[in-house]
């Protein structure tokens, strides 16, 4: 039985992107926002609970790593001008600089990690699946450094098994849930989608 692979926005030659491929940054730019949108709130200095990352993995698994990483960008930095896009209708740089801002930042290195397995694994379904995984670690890795770091500015230190309770662990068995659904509802919209 052969293995599926991953049909994502093909790279082409030359400088830019096409008319198409922007438009597909930019609506995936904006099912971040609106999974951002769709959030569980929690009392601080816990990150609320949002479809923030099943967002951000369909990004990358419809789009593949370049492509998604644009989406993200693109998502990270409308926030960062104020643009209300992130959880409980949020935006500027206070959030983005704030204690679990280093979280939404760390999207940015789950699609770098992505981009960079996607080259060696040429979209097979094992290697998409470590990709996510290991990039929702490095998002989790550096999301929880930002968060120690901040948090000790603004309250006093912290312990490494204290933010991760807060910040980490309750999120592990929801986000793998995301990525599962991301992959399965990618899989089919693919079938529509043209390439």
């Amino acid at each position: 039985m052969t293995e599926v692979t991953a049909t994502a926005v093909p790279e082409k030659p030359g400088k830019g992107f096409s008319t198409r491929e922007i438009v597909m940054i930019g609506a995936f730019a904006a099912l971040m926002a609106v999974c951002s949108w769709i959030s569980i709130p929690a009392p601080a200095p816990l990150a609320p609970f949002t479809l923030q990352t099943f967002a951000v993995f369909c990004a990358l698994e419809m789009l593949g790593g370049k492509h998604g990483l644009f989406a993200i960008l693109s998502y990270v930095l409308i926030g960062l001008v104020g643009v209300p896009v992130f959880a409980q209708f949020t935006g500027g740089p206070a959030v983005l600089f704030g204690s679990t801002g280093g979280y939404i930042i760390g999207f940015i290195f789950s699609a770098l990690v992505y981009w960079a397995l996607e080259r060696v694994h040429g979209g097979k379904l094992w290697g998409r699946i470590l990709a996510l995984v290991l990039g929702l670690a490095v998002c989790y890795a550096f999301g929880t450094a930002w968060f120690m770091v901040v948090y000790a500015r603004d309250n006093g230190a912290v312990g490494l098994m204290t933010a991760l309770g807060w910040c980490v662990i309750p999120f592990i068995i929801p986000d793998l849930v995301k990525m599962a659904l991301a992959m399965g509802i990618s899989a089919r919209l693919r079938r529509y989608v043209k390439h």
